[in-house]
């Protein structure tokens, strides 16, 4: 041993007291490779140690500082060894993107024609599919048909004032309607100045236009 090992981030490490188990991760994708779960034997003794402690209590009080020694030396190197091992393992399924460095997985992520990751060298084929749906949306919406109801907003309707509730009852109104829905009023009705014939805001009392007397 003694070489460099790759894999420095993109992993969980899943080793717990009586063995190693990793997870190596897809920077793209984001699955996840488990390696099979290797027994420690140190985990072993150490367990065995911590195991007589318990038994003779004071007389083998020593004992459980053993173990903590034998985890913290000897656990450490076996479980630097099971990363090499799992690295080795592991490895044909992952590689690393030469132009953004990122490791991803061979199935999925990989282009091989290209050489580069999909992230930086996409499927022409999914893109052409993917450009394809996205245009079809935007047609869907380009050419959508306007409701019936909702006609009666049309830019030609906006010259005219909308009212938001009825003059009468004040219920809402929920679209730009002749008569109010709750009650029957007329609300499109309009009166206009008996001397310029100009149309006259409702509850006027003069004609804006001329300043004639409404009604």
């Amino acid at each position: 041993m003694g070489d460099l090992i790759e894999f420095s981030r993109n992993y969980n490490d899943l080793s717990t007291d009586t063995g190693f188990q990793f997870e190596f991760i897809c920077d793209r994708c984001g699955s996840g490779y488990k390696t099979p779960f290797q027994a420690s034997a140190t985990g072993t003794i150490t367990g065995a140690l911590n195991t007589a402690s318990n038994i003779f209590g004071g007389i083998f009080n020593s004992v459980a500082n053993i173990s903590e020694q034998v985890r913290s030396a000897s656990w450490q190197q076996a479980r630097d060894a099971a990363f090499e091992s799992a690295v080795r393992q592991i490895k044909p399924s992952f590689v690393q993107c030469p132009r953004c460095s990122s490791w991803v997985c061979r199935k999925s992520c990989w282009n091989e024609k290209r050489g580069l990751c999909k992230n930086c060298a996409p499927d022409l084929g999914v893109e052409m599919s993917a450009a394809q749906a996205s245009r079809s949306v935007e047609e869907v919406w380009a050419h959508a048909a306007m409701a019936t109801e909702d006609k009666k907003l049309a830019e030609g309707n906006w010259n005219e004032t909308i009212r938001a509730t009825c003059p009468k009852c004040e219920s809402p109104l929920a679209t730009n309607a002749k008569f109010c829905p709750n009650c029957g009023e007329p609300l499109k009705k309009a009166s206009h100045c008996t001397q310029c014939g100009a149309q006259l805001q409702p509850g006027a009392k003069f004609c804006a236009d001329c300043g004639a007397k409404a009604g």
